[in-house]
Protein backbone atom coordinates (compact mmCIF):
# COMPACT_ATOMS: atom_id res chain seq x y z
CA UNK A 1 0.00 0.00 0.00
CA UNK A 2 1.69 3.19 -0.62
CA UNK A 3 2.59 5.66 1.98
CA UNK A 4 -0.48 8.02 1.64
CA UNK A 5 -2.93 5.03 1.97
CA UNK A 6 -0.88 3.74 5.51
CA UNK A 7 0.33 6.87 6.57
CA UNK A 8 -1.06 6.94 10.55
CA UNK A 9 -1.44 11.22 10.51
CA UNK A 10 -3.63 10.76 7.44
CA UNK A 11 -6.13 8.14 7.94
CA UNK A 12 -7.95 9.67 10.37
CA UNK A 13 -11.37 8.69 11.22
CA UNK A 14 -13.97 10.30 14.01
CA UNK A 15 -10.99 12.64 14.98
CA UNK A 16 -8.55 9.39 15.89
CA UNK A 17 -5.37 8.48 13.19
CA UNK A 18 -5.19 4.64 12.41
CA UNK A 19 -2.12 3.12 10.41
CA UNK A 20 -4.59 1.66 8.26
CA UNK A 21 -8.34 0.97 7.93
CA UNK A 22 -8.33 -2.40 9.12
CA UNK A 23 -9.80 -3.02 12.67
CA UNK A 24 -10.02 -6.47 14.80
CA UNK A 25 -13.45 -6.98 15.87
CA UNK A 26 -14.72 -7.03 18.60
CA UNK A 27 -14.49 -10.47 20.50
CA UNK A 28 -12.19 -12.16 18.42
CA UNK A 29 -9.26 -11.21 20.31
CA UNK A 30 -10.25 -10.85 23.80
CA UNK A 31 -8.20 -7.92 25.21
CA UNK A 32 -4.72 -8.45 22.91
CA UNK A 33 -3.23 -10.31 25.67
CA UNK A 34 -4.63 -13.60 24.20
CA UNK A 35 -3.46 -13.54 20.97
CA UNK A 36 -0.37 -10.91 21.53
CA UNK A 37 2.00 -13.77 20.55
CA UNK A 38 0.47 -14.42 16.93
CA UNK A 39 -0.75 -11.14 15.92
CA UNK A 40 1.19 -7.82 15.49
CA UNK A 41 -0.98 -5.25 16.61
CA UNK A 42 1.25 -2.45 15.03
CA UNK A 43 0.17 -4.10 11.48
CA UNK A 44 -3.21 -2.81 11.71
CA UNK A 45 -5.65 -0.20 12.69
CA UNK A 46 -6.97 -0.76 15.90
CA UNK A 47 -8.69 -3.22 17.90
CA UNK A 48 -12.22 -3.67 19.33
CA UNK A 49 -11.83 -4.93 22.84
CA UNK A 50 -13.95 -8.27 24.28
CA UNK A 51 -17.62 -7.06 25.36
CA UNK A 52 -17.17 -5.42 29.06
CA UNK A 53 -20.40 -5.37 31.32
CA UNK A 54 -20.78 -4.06 34.79
CA UNK A 55 -20.74 -7.75 36.43
CA UNK A 56 -18.54 -10.25 35.17
CA UNK A 57 -20.30 -12.90 32.73
CA UNK A 58 -19.94 -16.75 32.55
CA UNK A 59 -21.75 -16.78 29.33
CA UNK A 60 -23.85 -19.10 27.18
CA UNK A 61 -23.11 -22.62 27.75
CA UNK A 62 -20.85 -25.09 25.51
CA UNK A 63 -20.90 -26.00 22.90
CA UNK A 64 -20.37 -22.02 22.28
CA UNK A 65 -19.28 -22.13 18.47
CA UNK A 66 -19.70 -23.83 15.37
CA UNK A 67 -18.30 -23.75 11.77
CA UNK A 68 -21.42 -24.31 9.00
CA UNK A 69 -20.53 -24.10 5.19
CA UNK A 70 -21.06 -20.52 4.88
CA UNK A 71 -19.64 -19.30 8.39
CA UNK A 72 -19.82 -19.60 11.84
CA UNK A 73 -22.86 -19.14 14.10
CA UNK A 74 -21.79 -18.84 18.14
CA UNK A 75 -23.44 -18.34 21.40
CA UNK A 76 -20.63 -17.10 23.54
CA UNK A 77 -23.39 -14.87 25.84
CA UNK A 78 -21.20 -11.84 25.86
CA UNK A 79 -18.60 -13.56 28.52
CA UNK A 80 -16.32 -10.91 30.10
CA UNK A 81 -14.51 -10.31 33.43
CA UNK A 82 -16.41 -7.27 34.02
CA UNK A 83 -15.32 -3.59 34.63
CA UNK A 84 -13.91 -4.04 37.76
CA UNK A 85 -11.02 -6.75 36.46
CA UNK A 86 -11.16 -4.54 32.97
CA UNK A 87 -9.93 -1.59 34.52
CA UNK A 88 -7.55 -3.10 36.84
CA UNK A 89 -5.95 -5.58 34.44
CA UNK A 90 -6.65 -6.06 31.08
CA UNK A 91 -6.90 -2.45 29.61
CA UNK A 92 -3.81 -1.50 31.60
CA UNK A 93 -1.87 -4.39 30.06
CA UNK A 94 -3.12 -3.56 26.67
CA UNK A 95 -1.61 -0.01 27.11
CA UNK A 96 1.34 -1.15 28.41
CA UNK A 97 2.26 -3.42 25.94
CA UNK A 98 0.83 -1.77 22.77
CA UNK A 99 0.93 2.28 23.63
CA UNK A 100 0.49 2.98 19.94
CA UNK A 101 -2.39 0.72 19.16
CA UNK A 102 -5.73 2.15 19.05
CA UNK A 103 -7.84 0.76 20.99
CA UNK A 104 -12.24 1.01 21.23
CA UNK A 105 -13.54 -0.62 24.16
CA UNK A 106 -16.97 -2.88 23.34
CA UNK A 107 -19.92 -1.93 25.97
CA UNK A 108 -22.74 -3.92 26.68
CA UNK A 109 -25.50 -4.16 29.22
CA UNK A 110 -29.13 -5.04 30.20
CA UNK A 111 -30.27 -1.03 30.98
CA UNK A 112 -28.97 2.33 29.85
CA UNK A 113 -27.39 2.48 33.62
CA UNK A 114 -25.44 -0.28 32.41
CA UNK A 115 -24.36 1.01 29.33
CA UNK A 116 -23.71 4.28 31.62
CA UNK A 117 -21.51 2.94 34.44
CA UNK A 118 -19.42 1.15 31.85
CA UNK A 119 -18.49 4.21 29.91
CA UNK A 120 -17.68 6.38 32.70
CA UNK A 121 -15.99 3.98 34.50
CA UNK A 122 -13.76 3.72 31.81
CA UNK A 123 -13.64 6.82 30.36
CA UNK A 124 -9.93 7.92 32.10
CA UNK A 125 -8.12 5.23 31.59
CA UNK A 126 -4.83 5.62 29.18
CA UNK A 127 -5.44 4.24 25.87
CA UNK A 128 -9.14 4.15 25.39
CA UNK A 129 -9.43 5.88 22.45
CA UNK A 130 -13.12 5.27 21.37
CA UNK A 131 -15.87 3.02 23.05
CA UNK A 132 -18.56 0.91 20.74
CA UNK A 133 -22.29 0.46 22.18
CA UNK A 134 -23.62 -2.86 21.72
CA UNK A 135 -27.50 -2.05 20.98
CA UNK A 136 -28.43 -5.94 20.21
CA UNK A 137 -28.32 -6.58 23.85
CA UNK A 138 -31.68 -6.70 25.28
CA UNK A 139 -33.48 -4.16 27.14
CA UNK A 140 -34.40 -6.13 30.08
CA UNK A 141 -36.58 -3.38 31.77
CA UNK A 142 -38.66 -2.94 28.74
CA UNK A 143 -39.16 -6.30 28.41
CA UNK A 144 -36.15 -7.66 26.54
CA UNK A 145 -36.40 -6.18 23.03
CA UNK A 146 -33.25 -4.57 21.70
CA UNK A 147 -32.05 -1.23 22.41
CA UNK A 148 -31.57 -0.68 18.55
CA UNK A 149 -34.77 -2.27 17.94
CA UNK A 150 -36.59 0.42 20.12
CA UNK A 151 -35.67 4.42 19.21
CA UNK A 152 -36.82 5.71 22.05
CA UNK A 153 -34.45 3.43 24.36
CA UNK A 154 -31.66 3.99 21.72
CA UNK A 155 -31.57 7.40 21.83
CA UNK A 156 -31.96 7.48 25.63
CA UNK A 157 -28.72 4.85 26.17
CA UNK A 158 -26.78 6.66 23.27
CA UNK A 159 -27.49 10.45 25.28
CA UNK A 160 -26.84 8.53 28.56
CA UNK A 161 -23.26 7.40 26.94
CA UNK A 162 -22.88 10.13 25.16
CA UNK A 163 -23.12 12.33 28.66
CA UNK A 164 -20.35 10.04 30.42
CA UNK A 165 -17.58 10.82 27.65
CA UNK A 166 -16.35 13.23 24.97
CA UNK A 167 -14.03 10.42 23.08
CA UNK A 168 -16.07 8.93 19.87
CA UNK A 169 -18.77 7.16 20.07
CA UNK A 170 -19.72 4.07 17.74
CA UNK A 171 -22.92 2.63 17.47
CA UNK A 172 -22.87 -1.50 16.68
CA UNK A 173 -26.94 -2.22 14.44
CA UNK A 174 -27.62 -5.57 13.74
CA UNK A 175 -28.70 -6.65 10.02
CA UNK A 176 -31.40 -8.01 11.93
CA UNK A 177 -33.22 -4.37 11.62
CA UNK A 178 -33.15 -4.64 8.00
CA UNK A 179 -34.07 -1.47 5.80
CA UNK A 180 -34.53 -0.13 9.53
CA UNK A 181 -30.89 0.02 10.38
CA UNK A 182 -31.21 3.33 8.15
CA UNK A 183 -33.43 4.33 11.51
CA UNK A 184 -31.64 3.73 13.94
CA UNK A 185 -28.50 4.94 12.24
CA UNK A 186 -30.42 8.47 12.16
CA UNK A 187 -31.38 7.91 15.83
CA UNK A 188 -27.88 7.01 17.34
CA UNK A 189 -26.42 10.35 15.46
CA UNK A 190 -28.96 12.50 16.59
CA UNK A 191 -28.59 11.73 20.22
CA UNK A 192 -24.61 11.93 20.47
CA UNK A 193 -22.99 9.13 18.21
CA UNK A 194 -20.04 10.12 16.46
CA UNK A 195 -20.11 7.02 14.22
CA UNK A 196 -21.63 3.51 13.89
CA UNK A 197 -20.42 -0.58 13.29
CA UNK A 198 -22.24 -2.19 10.56
CA UNK A 199 -23.03 -4.90 11.41
CA UNK A 200 -23.18 -7.22 14.11
CA UNK A 201 -23.67 -10.78 13.98
CA UNK A 202 -27.16 -12.34 12.73
CA UNK A 203 -29.81 -14.38 14.81
CA UNK A 204 -29.97 -17.85 13.05
CA UNK A 205 -30.28 -21.57 13.94
CA UNK A 206 -27.91 -24.53 12.96
CA UNK A 207 -29.33 -28.17 13.58
CA UNK A 208 -27.25 -31.54 13.85
CA UNK A 209 -29.67 -33.77 12.27
CA UNK A 210 -28.39 -36.92 13.35
CA UNK A 211 -28.73 -35.70 17.08
CA UNK A 212 -32.14 -33.44 16.24
CA UNK A 213 -30.45 -30.85 18.50
CA UNK A 214 -29.36 -27.34 17.81
CA UNK A 215 -25.61 -27.02 16.89
CA UNK A 216 -24.65 -25.32 19.78
CA UNK A 217 -26.00 -24.91 23.73
CA UNK A 218 -27.92 -22.31 24.06
CA UNK A 219 -29.87 -23.11 20.99
CA UNK A 220 -29.70 -19.86 18.77
CA UNK A 221 -27.03 -17.82 17.64
CA UNK A 222 -25.13 -14.80 16.16
CA UNK A 223 -24.23 -15.97 12.35
CA UNK A 224 -21.08 -14.59 11.18
CA UNK A 225 -18.48 -15.15 8.33
CA UNK A 226 -18.85 -15.23 4.48
CA UNK A 227 -22.42 -15.91 4.73
CA UNK A 228 -22.84 -11.91 6.77
CA UNK A 229 -21.06 -10.19 3.97
CA UNK A 230 -24.01 -9.16 1.65
CA UNK A 231 -25.98 -7.92 4.48
CA UNK A 232 -23.17 -6.04 6.08
CA UNK A 233 -22.84 -4.11 2.66
CA UNK A 234 -25.94 -3.59 2.16
CA UNK A 235 -26.34 -2.37 5.37
CA UNK A 236 -23.42 0.07 4.95
CA UNK A 237 -24.49 1.09 1.71
CA UNK A 238 -28.16 2.32 2.86
CA UNK A 239 -27.01 4.53 5.74
CA UNK A 240 -23.89 5.87 3.62
CA UNK A 241 -26.52 7.41 1.28
CA UNK A 242 -28.66 8.98 3.96
CA UNK A 243 -25.94 10.10 6.10
CA UNK A 244 -22.89 10.65 4.27
CA UNK A 245 -19.46 11.73 6.05
CA UNK A 246 -20.42 9.43 9.03
CA UNK A 247 -17.89 7.54 10.35
CA UNK A 248 -18.40 4.03 9.59
CA UNK A 249 -16.72 0.43 10.24
CA UNK A 250 -17.68 -2.19 8.25
CA UNK A 251 -18.17 -5.54 9.15
CA UNK A 252 -19.60 -8.82 8.00
CA UNK A 253 -17.79 -11.60 6.32
CA UNK A 254 -14.50 -10.13 5.48
CA UNK A 255 -11.75 -12.85 4.95
CA UNK A 256 -9.68 -11.18 1.95
CA UNK A 257 -8.61 -7.97 0.82
CA UNK A 258 -11.37 -7.58 -1.88
CA UNK A 259 -13.68 -8.07 0.87
CA UNK A 260 -12.52 -4.83 2.67
CA UNK A 261 -12.57 -2.70 -0.69
CA UNK A 262 -15.94 -3.87 -1.35
CA UNK A 263 -16.62 -2.45 2.69
CA UNK A 264 -15.02 0.86 1.56
CA UNK A 265 -16.64 1.10 -1.90
CA UNK A 266 -20.08 0.53 0.29
CA UNK A 267 -18.84 3.60 2.31
CA UNK A 268 -16.96 2.00 5.31
CA UNK A 269 -14.66 4.61 6.89
CA UNK A 270 -12.92 1.33 8.63
CA UNK A 271 -13.10 -2.73 8.45
CA UNK A 272 -13.69 -4.82 10.51
CA UNK A 273 -11.98 -8.69 10.79
CA UNK A 274 -14.01 -10.96 13.00
CA UNK A 275 -14.32 -14.67 12.03
CA UNK A 276 -11.96 -14.90 9.63
CA UNK A 277 -9.75 -13.53 13.30
CA UNK A 278 -10.61 -16.57 14.80
CA UNK A 279 -9.64 -19.03 12.24
CA UNK A 280 -6.55 -17.71 11.65
CA UNK A 281 -5.32 -14.90 14.13
CA UNK A 282 -2.89 -13.34 11.79
CA UNK A 283 -6.09 -12.68 9.24
CA UNK A 284 -6.24 -9.27 9.95
CA UNK A 285 -2.47 -8.69 9.26
CA UNK A 286 -3.11 -10.61 5.68
CA UNK A 287 -6.17 -8.83 4.94
CA UNK A 288 -4.26 -5.36 5.18
CA UNK A 289 -1.83 -6.62 3.09
CA UNK A 290 -4.26 -7.67 0.34
CA UNK A 291 -5.87 -4.58 0.14
CA UNK A 292 -2.83 -2.87 -0.45
CA UNK A 293 -2.31 -5.32 -2.80
CA UNK A 294 -5.49 -4.49 -4.71
CA UNK A 295 -4.69 -0.96 -3.98
CA UNK A 296 -1.93 -1.16 -6.17
CA UNK A 297 -3.50 -3.38 -9.11
CA UNK A 298 -6.00 -0.63 -9.21
CA UNK A 299 -3.72 1.96 -9.45
CA UNK A 300 -5.18 3.59 -5.96
CA UNK A 301 -2.63 5.71 -4.37
CA UNK A 302 -4.52 6.68 -1.25
CA UNK A 303 -7.69 4.27 -0.39
CA UNK A 304 -9.77 6.72 1.09
CA UNK A 305 -10.63 8.26 -2.33
CA UNK A 306 -12.56 5.64 -2.86
CA UNK A 307 -15.16 5.49 0.27
CA UNK A 308 -18.46 5.45 -0.91
CA UNK A 309 -17.93 5.47 -4.79
CA UNK A 310 -20.12 2.59 -5.34
CA UNK A 311 -20.95 3.02 -9.00
CA UNK A 312 -25.11 2.20 -8.95
CA UNK A 313 -26.61 0.32 -11.61
CA UNK A 314 -28.17 3.33 -14.34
Amino acid sequence: MTATATDQHQWIVAGLAFRNPVVLAAGTAGFGKEVDEVLDLSAIGAIATKAVSVAPRHGAPPLRVSEFAGGMINAIGLANPGLDAVRADYLPWLHHAHPNTRVIVNVVGNSVEDFETVVGGLDDMPGVDAFELNVSCPNVKAGGLEFGADPVALAALVRAARARTARPLFVKLSPSLGAGVVDAARVSMEHGATGLTLVNTMPGLVIDAARRKPKIGFGTGGVSGPALLPMGLLATWRVRQVLPGVPIIGLGGISTGNDAAQYLLAGASLVGVGTAALRDPRAPERIARELAAWADRQGVRDLRSIIGTLEWPS
